[in-house]
């Protein structure tokens, strides 16, 4: 199911109690800095959510019509600190204000247009969103602005994607997770989903195959440790791992969970945690135990004859050792060895 753009948003005033829940004093020194910049701030996203469920908004999130540049002078002028800088490639700024931070997002629009005022940004920003739910905004009057029937979809307790969900996808496979996690989270019809939205989502799963932007997405949620794996991921291995495959012979994904991995130790505790096969627990095992000596103890094609004729190891362990370490040209001559050393000439 989708849901395509209404021509005006639907505005709807939220009732004082509602809205004066989440007007702190530090969200209120935020509106007089925007207005005093003459930059409009709404509220947007969860928060938006969740005061229409009657729920206290754990986060709040904003959208302006003022970009980057223009936020970083204004935060610089009013002696706001700013932190995560990384966001500002995404057009994110997020300050901290009395040991709260809040994310402030420049509008999704292909070209700023001139009138700041111009209801069709916000309409245009609404439509790059993900779910109905989330494409609502919240003025600091307490007007509701729903361009997508949002209100209506929670109140139904419906997850839809915004205009198509062809589009809403493909532009990032991650929200065919949103969507999941939004579903059981909103709904109260287990396994009632809409036909025609997971046709779309069967079709284009294999985009999660990106496993890499996954995984480091979860890492920055600190999601791992909830999930079987570790703490204190080894990031760098991890990258390292994942750009070494990229356009290649694909890897186990155990492979690249062990990636993540600093020691045999963090792997038994993995196997533990997510009941491996016997298969991937020794893969990932043979992997972390191994990876340090490919360019050091390990160099040439015998190299790895010997480890599997010596050592009875299996070949897909050491082909995934090959192609784990970005060894291409010795994977595939490996891979079409016929398992026998050839006897030196007398």
């Amino acid at each position: 199911m989708s849901r395509n753009v209404t021509v005006e948003a639907t505005v709807m005033k939220l009732d004082n109690a509602q809205f004066e829940r989440i007007l702190t004093k530090e969200v209120i020194q935020l509106r007089e800095i925007f207005r005093k910049y003459k930059h409009e701030l709404r509220i947007v996203g969860g928060a938006v959510r969740d005061l229409l469920r009657d729920v206290e908004p754990r986060d709040i999130d904003f959208a302006t019509t003022a970009n980057v540049y223009e936020m970083k002078n204004i935060f610089y002028k009013e002696s706001i600190y700013m932190i995560n800088l990384k966001g500002e490639k995404h057009g994110t700024v997020t300050v901290h204000i009395n040991n709260k931070n809040f994310e402030i997002t420049t509008l999704r629009i292909k070209k700023r247009l001139e009138d700041a005022t111009d209801p069709s940004m916000w309409q245009a920003d609404a439509s790059k969103r993900d779910l109905t739910v989330n494409a609502m905004f919240l003025d600091f009057n307490g007007s509701l602005y729903d361009y997508f029937n949002g209100y209506n979809d929670l109140l139904e307790k419906r997850v839809v994607f915004v205009d198509d969900a062809f589009s809403r996808i493909t532009e990032d496979y991650l929200r065919i997770l949103r969507y999941f996690r939004f579903y059981g989270s909103l709904t109260e019809l287990p396994f009632k989903y809409d036909e025609s939205t997971l046709k779309i989502i069967k079709a284009y799963a294999a985009g999660l195959s990106v496993i890499s932007e996954l995984i480091l997405e979860m890492i920055e949620c600190d999601i791992p440790q909830y999930c079987g794996l570790i703490e204190k991921a080894n990031v760098e291995e991890f990258k390292r791992a994942c750009s070494a495959v990229k356009g290649k012979s694909n890897l186990n994904p155990i492979s690249l969970a062990v990636a993540l991995l600093n020691n045999v130790m963090e792997a038994i505790k993995m196997h533990e945690r997510l009941k491996l096969t016997s298969f991937e627990r020794d893969l990932s095992l043979f992997i972390i135990q191994e990876r340090d000596k490919v360019d050091k103890a390990y160099i040439g094609l015998k190299d790895y004859q010997e480890i599997y004729l010596k050592r009875h190891v299996k070949r897909e362990f050491i082909e995934e050792l090959l192609k784990y370490s970005n060894k291409e040209d010795l994977f595939l001559a490996f891979k079409d060895w016929d398992g026998k050393l050839n006897e030196p000439e007398e």
